[in-house]
């Protein structure tokens, strides 16, 4: 009995660690699509080639805040309270508006193109 406690806990931490992990890769990912993206829109203001500049932006920043989404969708798993959960669902509400306005954006935008 005592080898599946001790094999209940380690798999439990196992899979809170695979978790953790998870999110941070997966905002890793959304903050250097944020950094490129600027970099990018940097580089082509400063070589006066500012054709569809805000378009890039937006769809950067938009691509960048699904891969935050997923990573607050994730921590959703670890909570281990109602008050916990709160904040993350405040977080995940907030980034899933702004991945919704800059999605109607960019296709506003390319409408008028």
């Amino acid at each position: 009995m005592q080898f599946f406690e001790n094999g209940y806990e380690f798999l439990e931490e196992a899979f809170k660690l695979i978790v953790e992990y998870g999110v941070l890769i997966l905002e890793v990912i959304g903050v250097v699509i944020i950094l490129v993206t600027a970099i990018h829109c940097i580089i082509g203001i400063l070589k006066h080639d500012e054709e569809n500049l805000r378009l890039k932006l937006a769809s950067g920043v938009a691509l960048a805040l699904e891969f935050m989404l997923g990573g607050e969708v994730l921590r959703t798993v670890l909570a281990q309270s109602f008050v916990v959960l709160g904040r993350i669902a405040c977080v995940i509400a907030l980034r899933a508006s702004l991945t919704f306005l800059l999605h109607w954006e960019t296709k506003n935008e390319k409408k008028e193109e």
